[in-house]
């Protein structure tokens, strides 16, 4: 047992610290080679962040763990918005300024509606796997265009600020994305294999697992993010962060995992529980973030605060699931 709960401690501490440097290093590479800035915001930033999520379902998946792979993703969702944007909206009221990244949310929305469609049966197959890999890759797409007509956006400017401020060699640039790709693969597979065990040991199912203990761990290079950039004044690569990595979780992250591991036989509480939570969170985020009845875009301390407690009660309530008390 504790062998396996070192592995997820462990697991958790290298991750963390080379998902920032993978993401570091590969904006920096990209930099060199001539990538917008803003574009460097939306795929490698936004994107970026999630690669602890692609590489952890990924190998779950492959060793025969679907459960653990769907957790994550979808608890890495709820984690983003609830505790992440929760966090640190409590640390810096968010307001959302980048056009970009206002119709990204929408988007997002949309995303997560599609994905309930997909998991109505209870399945997840090869095609509806590679049908949101296609989906993926739409999106990259349709951000390189956003990014081409966005010039001048508010992202742009907070990411000149941040690439100056991480400037590094190409030579460096690549290495520590060499580095912290590497160590991203090795720490996952350390996590799984802590994660699975302690599920066996404990008689969980992985999904939980995934929802809860590996979610919240791979959720943690947004956390760090998100609160750095809040606090710098960066809203817009806070939230952007969290929106980015949301709608890489769905797209990439599930199909990937599906496309290794078709998904047979998904608990329906998946659908009737956790997705119904992401989809709330997601709305509740379109409504903050937008400013409605000539309110502005931003997420208030106060709303931060009520995010926070929605993902206490969220896992509060899994907990009691499984003491039996619900």
């Amino acid at each position: 047992m504790f062998l396996f709960l070192g592995a997820i401690v462990a697991g958790f501490a290298i991750l963390v610290w080379s998902a920032d440097k993978f993401v570091e290093g590969a904006a920096s590479t990209a930099k060199h080679l001539g990538m917008p800035s803003l574009l460097i915001g939306i795929l490698i930033v936004g994107f970026g962040t999630s690669a602890p999520e692609m590489v952890v379902s990924a190998i779950a998946a492959m060793e025969g763990n679907p459960g653990l792979a769907l957790g994550n993703a979808i608890g890495s969702n709820i984690v983003n918005i609830a505790l992440i944007l929760g966090v640190t909206a409590i640390v810096a009221p968010i307001t959302v300024n980048s056009k970009i990244v206002r119709k990204e949310i929408p988007l997002l929305l949309l995303i997560v509606l599609f994905s309930g469609y997909l998991l109505f049966d209870n399945t997840l197959t090869f095609v509806e796997g590679v049908v949101l890999l296609v989906g993926f890759f739409s999106l990259i797409a349709w951000s390189i265009y956003a990014a081409i007509k966005g010039k001048g956006d508010a992202l742009e400017s907070e990411m000149d600020d941040e690439l100056l401020e991480h400037e590094m060699s190409l030579k460096a640039g690549v290495l520590w994305l060499i580095i912290g790709l590497v160590l991203l693969i090795a720490s996952s597979r350390l996590l799984v294999w802590g994660a699975v065990g302690v599920a066996t040991e404990f008689g969980v199912s992985d999904l939980i697992i995934g929802l809860t203990i590996v979610a919240l761990g791979t959720s943690l290079p947004e956390l760090a993010a998100s609160v750095i950039a809040a606090r710098k004044g960066e809203h817009d690569i806070a939230i952007g962060n969290v929106v980015g990595s949301n709608m890489f979780n769905i797209l990439a992250v599930i199909g990937i995992a599906v496309v290794i591991a078709p998904m047979n036989n998904i608990p329906f509480e998946v659908l009737q529980r956790d997705w119904i939570i992401m989809l709330l969170l997601t709305i509740a985020l379109l409504f903050m973030a937008y400013g409605f009845r000539n309110k502005e875009g931003k997420i208030t301390r106060l709303e931060g605060f009520i995010l926070v407690i929605c993902y206490v009660a969220y896992n509060t309530y899994l907990g009691m699931t499984l003491t039996g008390n619900i």
